[in-house]
């Protein structure tokens, strides 16, 4: 079985983002690559917005066609991809191919729609071929429609940094390239997808490997058998975790997690601390373990401006705005989805908050307090109060109730 093209990246349902940590180092020497190549050239800037859990968006357009489409920035994409509605709409040609999809929830084959050219502002990328994969369950996790995923097939091309404190993209063409001071410089092995290996600990230390995937709305995740042939939470006298049930709706389909929280992480020479943490049983082997333990998701890596160089296998990391941002460690135990409009519950964890609140799947979401946005990103930021109790207006069979909704932390 081929399985060359694969996406590793996924929307997290109930969202555990990041905390606080600290970094060493002093502003140093001026970082550089390849000082034998041309100089890099400047290309463009490109606008981004970001989305729950750190996930980026770009506005871009197909070969000629009048409309602007959402497109994902993933690093944890080892191509480029078109939902397969919007090449309906454009009047693409899909074909079958040998290859297939991996992806969290299982392993799909691929379609392509070849030879297209993508359009970013300022800048016109010819010769792509676009695999096709439907992402209604993306564009329902988000609330917008997304168009399809920028991965790999972008960044070989280019040197690509992603500044949060500007919200911009801004491209240069491979050559020399001068990254700053003070940050640090990462030497990940890139093949589609760049891996790094880092130390983390929960009592005791264990290095593995991950993937950098900026399109992953969580901080980390690892493999349940990674964590069970590493020990990391079945050390003797080790202080006691909290395992709460949860669930992810990947490229592929939707699987069961488990939340909770390690004691550390480090990124290059930056340490994070309690770290929340989803486990998830690997069954389709996205992680090749024991070759990878899981991944780091942009929940964590938005805290860096973050310069991705392919062409020379290297990452420049150094921490902008956000970098003392504290992590999420909310938890209620449902699931909301954007669906045909509405807001909805589609599923709720037995003994959770929400279970205990009365809160139960098919339940549309009109408020969460005084916010009637039906904006399912700002009501899961709402969410995100640990030890507050909201008032989450829902409709049940046509009749509207006020359910007082106990937010709990996984810390």
């Amino acid at each position: 079985m081929r399985l060359r093209h694969f996406t590793i990246s996924f929307a997290i349902v109930i969202f555990a983002s990041c905390s606080v940590f600290r970094h060493t180092g002093k502003r140093g020497l001026l970082i550089e690559s390849n000082k034998k190549a041309l100089p890099a050239k400047f290309v463009t800037a490109i606008p981004f917005v970001q989305f729950t859990g750190g996930v980026i968006i770009v506005r871009a357009k197909i070969n000629d066609d009048p409309d602007t489409l959402n497109f994902i920035l993933d690093t944890g994409s080892g191509g480029i991809s078109l939902d397969s509605t919007t090449c309906v709409q454009l009047g693409l040609k899909s074909h079958p191919s040998n290859e297939f999809i991996r992806g969290i929830g299982g392993i799909r084959p691929l379609f392509f729609a070849g030879d297209n050219t993508l359009v970013l502002p300022g800048l016109r990328i010819d010769s792509l071929n676009f695999h096709i994969s439907n992402y209604d369950f993306i564009s329902s996790v988000y609330g917008v429609k997304i168009d399809g995923i920028i991965g790999y097939s972008f960044l070989k091309r280019y040197i690509v940094s992603v500044n949060y404190d500007s919200m911009k993209l801004y491209v240069y063409t491979p050559g020399h390239f001068k990254y700053g001071r003070g940050g640090e410089l990462l030497h990940p092995f890139i093949h589609n997808i760049p891996v790094i290996n880092e130390p983390i600990w929960n009592r005791k230390a264990v290095h593995t490997r991950y993937y950098f995937d900026m399109g992953a709305g969580l901080c980390l995740m690892l493999s349940d058998k990674f964590a069970k042939d590493s020990c990391l939470f079945c050390k003797p006298n080790q202080r006691r975790h909290k395992f709460v049930k949860s669930e992810a709706q990947g490229l592929t389909g939707k699987i069961e997690m488990t939340q909770t929280v390690i004691q550390g992480l480090k990124v290059g020479k930056y340490y994070f601390h309690h770290v929340p943490t989803y486990l998830f049983d690997d069954v389709s082997n996205v992680t090749a373990y024991p070759f990878l333990g899981g991944l780091i998701g942009n929940d964590l890596l938005r805290r860096f401006n973050v310069t991705l160089n392919y062409p020379e296998d290297q990452i420049y990391i150094e921490p902008n705005a956000h970098f003392f941002d504290p992590f999420d460690y909310s938890y209620t135990g449902m699931a909301m989805y954007f669906i045909d409009g509405h807001v909805m519950i589609t599923d709720v964890t037995k003994d959770s908050p929400a279970y205990k609140a009365g809160v139960k799947p098919g339940d549309a979401v009109l408020g969460i307090n005084t916010n009637f946005s039906n904006n399912i990103q700002e009501y899961r930021e709402q969410l995100k109060a640990t030890g507050s109790r909201v008032h989450l207006i829902i409709s049940r069979d046509g009749v509207v109730q006020d359910i007082r909704l106990p937010i709990k932390s996984i810390l």
